[in-house]
């Protein structure tokens, strides 16, 4: 088992930052795939962000590419995701989850369903 929370999430104007850390505890942290989702309000479940075990690799959804970046540190259990130039249609609450794999592939990373693990999510609230 692994449990995961995340914090971080805020009220913030459109173009600023926020950094949302997850923290996990349980079983070893580098065996897993790290992976971020958000779900607005009506809205299905979307991926935002993968990073694999060794955090060498990393996938973004398009409309987060150039804006989130996500990394990790296995020595403290941590995955990140720094969100800059935020707008209102980032708004959301935002989720960590563990893969039980070291696989990475974008066709594995972007489906919610291949996640074993999942935090309660923290919400970001990007006003404009």
């Amino acid at each position: 088992q692994v449990q995961l929370v995340e914090s971080g999430g805020g009220l913030v104007q459109a173009g600023g930052s926020l950094r949302l850390s997850c923290v996990a505890s349980g079983r070893p942290f580098s065996s897993y795939t790290m992976g971020w989702f958000r779900q607005a309000p009506g809205k299905e479940r979307e991926f935002v962000a993968a990073i694999s075990w060794s955090g060498r690799n990393t996938y973004y959804a398009d409309s987060v590419k150039g804006r989130f970046t996500t990394s990790r540190d296995n020595a403290k259990n941590t995955v990140s995701l720094q969100m800059n130039t935020l707008k209102p249609e980032d708004t959301a609450v935002y989720s960590c989850a563990a893969r039980d794999s070291r696989g990475f592939s974008a066709a594995t990373v972007t489906r919610g369903l291949e996640y074993d693990y999942w935090g309660q999510g923290t919400q970001v609230t990007v006003s404009s």
